[in-house]
């Protein structure tokens, strides 16, 4: 009878395991392409740090800062920093996003995350919000966020905006992972769209 009972124990225990624990050598998906594709690396090895902004289609904000995101993007971009542009609402469809991509001179690195794969790992809760991810890996397989959180200062809350930004967050926060600082958190909370999940 107990050899018995450490038999169903264990087999039980390996079906559990099965379930938590990805197959060995399966590599996670962050996301789709905008051809449907899954996502399964954010960057390639050498990459020193990659953003993500968390953008919507239908929301007013996330859209003002995209010119932003471009220029933060170009900035960096001889400093190996990869910017991923993410829409995770569910409902999202890769037919409006590249509409989107084209009103708004987005072209590379844009992916849909219905299965809130990186709002998990960025801990985003609206559009528009940031996250600077550094590569735990020398291949860039694995991510550790260091920061998450507004792009800057310019929307204190819904309805009340600066006319000129005087703290840019994700700038700051992407400057002092280059230079392998402590990163600084935002002085405020992101002001925007709630991030919306399957129903």
């Amino acid at each position: 009878m107990r050899r018995l009972l450490s038999l169903l124990f264990t087999f039980v225990t390996v079906l559990l395991l099965a379930e938590v624990c990805p197959a060995q050598g399966e590599r996670a998906v962050y996301g789709y392409n905008l051809n449907g594709e899954p996502v399964t690396s954010l960057a390639s090895s050498g990459v020193a740090a990659v953003v993500l902004f968390f953008a919507a289609t239908d929301c007013p904000l996330s859209n003002r800062y995209l010119p932003e995101i471009r220029r933060i993007e170009q900035k960096f971009y001889s400093r190996h920093i990869v910017v991923w542009i993410v829409y995770p609402n569910f409902g999202e469809t890769s037919v409006g996003v590249k509409q989107h991509e084209a009103a708004y001179g987005v072209e590379d690195h844009v992916l849909l995350d219905p299965n809130h794969q990186l709002v998990a790992l960025a801990h985003a809760k609206v559009t528009p919000e940031s996250a600077v991810l550094i590569p735990e890996t020398a291949d860039a397989k694995m991510f550790r966020t260091v920061y998450h959180g507004r792009v800057d200062d310019r929307y204190l809350r819904l309805g009340l905006e600066k006319p000129i930004a005087a703290q840019h967050d994700l700038e700051r926060a992407i400057e002092a992972a280059l230079q392998k600082r402590a990163v600084e958190q935002p002085g405020g909370p992101a002001v925007g769209c709630g991030i919306i999940g399957r129903p």
